[in-house]
């Protein structure tokens, strides 16, 4: 199979191609339409962002198969055409997600504590403390629009600070352990941090304009590290002067070229001669997933992607997860009193740690679940607040601890291991806290 590659990537690309069967074709220079004409050759392309693929580039394309994007959206393609054609689409949302959420976080930062300006003024010789006294951001409440790669990416690296977290997304359930997720209204009742991670669409160009940023209860910083276009930038000028937005970091800019690669032609707009004005401004040129290790990153997934649509792994025996319960444990003012009546009017063949309920599993283990009252002075539930803790019985500890972190959840301390197996703990979105036991139900015999 013949794939043209339209822009330079990371040279392993080309080569694990190579080494899976491919034939690679570069092209980095002629014009769209001299692509065109000779695009029947290729079953494949490679790009990041130099041309649309529009309806007239793809009936050109007539053995294309599939459209790899090296990057996180696919808004430079003609995705509804390409999908009548039955060409598969490939991006790579996985490969930037962790250098986009550090980015948004440095801007974020940058921008409470005024490096930018303190940075400047210094290099003019002058120090002034008093004037760049910063903001912190524990105890503020961080709003994310857009709960996919990116805004998960960022909301994991918020974990370290003493902030609530609340995403908006328009698919329903994709709240985890590190963001509740609320109606629009209520992340702009709460927020004093917007941060977009969003795609350009139909339904999210110039999303964010004057009414939009009105609906905030309070004034609020922005963080862009999505799209330009999802911003209407004489509204957030006038968000800016007004003092409703009290700074922003952007990433892109609405004045962009589709490319990516460079900025407008024409004359330089009043809105954007302002923002270089701004002391409460950071600009950088759309390099929020432009890092060493998200290049080579980017061009694994896409790699892998390929290699999967046309030699498809078996795919892995799915991890199984919770196997039974593993017991229950609740605060109580006199845990002894209690167990007492517990065995007294319910018949609970109770001991000092409570009760142990023996049963068999499907293949004929013996198998155990605790029911147990604690003090009400017990830390063992913490950092959550609330009078009970569940357990769960697992099959694979560490491999459902590795996944469970790869999904975001929030892992509470380190695994430990007794006699009577393995346990970790995990918070649920509502700050529940799990604890997850590999028994070894033999050492209760």
């Amino acid at each position: 199979m013949a794939i043209l590659h339209l822009d330079r990537n990371h040279p392993l690309l080309l080569q694990q191609l190579q080494d899976a069967g491919f034939e690679n074709h570069e092209d980095y220079t002629l014009p769209k339409d001299a692509i065109e004409a000779k695009m029947a050759a290729y079953e494949g392309i490679v790009i990041r962002s130099r041309f649309k693929i529009d309806r007239q580039f793809i009936d050109a394309a007539t053995n294309l198969k599939f459209i790899a994007r090296v990057g996180a959206g696919l808004e430079s393609i003609d995705t509804e055409y390409a999908a009548e054609k039955n060409i598969a689409l490939i991006a790579a949302p996985e490969g930037n997600r962790n250098a986009v959420g550090e980015h948004s976080l440095a801007m974020l930062l940058a921008l409470f504590n005024k490096i930018n300006i303190a940075d400047k003024e210094i290099r003019s010789g002058h120090w002034n403390r008093e004037a760049n006294r910063g903001h912190e951001l524990d105890g503020k409440t961080v709003g994310i629009i857009g709960y996919g790669n990116m805004g998960k990416s960022f909301a994991k690296k918020l974990r370290g600070f003493d902030v609530t977290v609340l995403c908006h997304d328009i698919l329903p359930q994709v709240g985890d352990a590190n963001a509740k997720q609320v109606p629009l209204e209520e992340l702009q009742q709460k927020a004093d941090v917007l941060s977009l991670h969003i795609p350009w669409t139909n339904h999210t160009d110039k999303m964010v304009n004057a009414d939009f940023i009105n609906a905030f209860a309070k004034p609020f910083w922005l963080i862009n590290t999505s799209r330009g276009k999802n911003v209407v930038t004489d509204d957030l000028v006038a968000a800016l002067q007004s003092g409703k937005i009290l700074g922003a970091g952007l990433d892109v800019l609405e004045y962009e070229k589709t490319s990516f690669e460079n900025l407008f032609e024409a004359e330089l707009p009043e809105a954007f001669a302002y923002l270089l004005r701004a002391d409460n401004v950071i600009l950088s040129p759309h390099i929020a997933g432009w890092t060493h290790e998200s290049k080579e990153r980017l061009a694994q997934v896409i790699v892998d992607k390929i290699r999967q649509l046309y030699h498809p792994e078996t795919p892995e025996k799915p991890l199984q997860r919770v196997t039974g319960i593993g017991g229950f444990f609740f605060r109580a003012k006199d845990p002894k009193a209690l167990t007492a009546w517990y065995h007294e009017h319910l018949g609970l063949n109770t001991d000092d740690y409570g009760c142990t309920f023996w049963w068999k599993d499907s293949a004929g283990n013996d198998c155990s679940t605790q029911w147990s009252a604690m003090k009400e002075s017990t830390d063992y539930f913490n950092p959550s607040e609330k009078q009970f803790m569940q357990n769960f019985r697992v099959a694979d500890l560490d491999a459902l601890l590795a996944k469970l972190r790869e999904e975001g959840v929030a892992i509470v301390g380190e695994p430990e291991s007794y006699d009577y197996g393995k346990f970790g703990w995990i918070l649920d979105p509502e700050g529940n806290k799990i604890e997850l036991w590999e028994p070894k139900d033999r050492a209760f015999l």
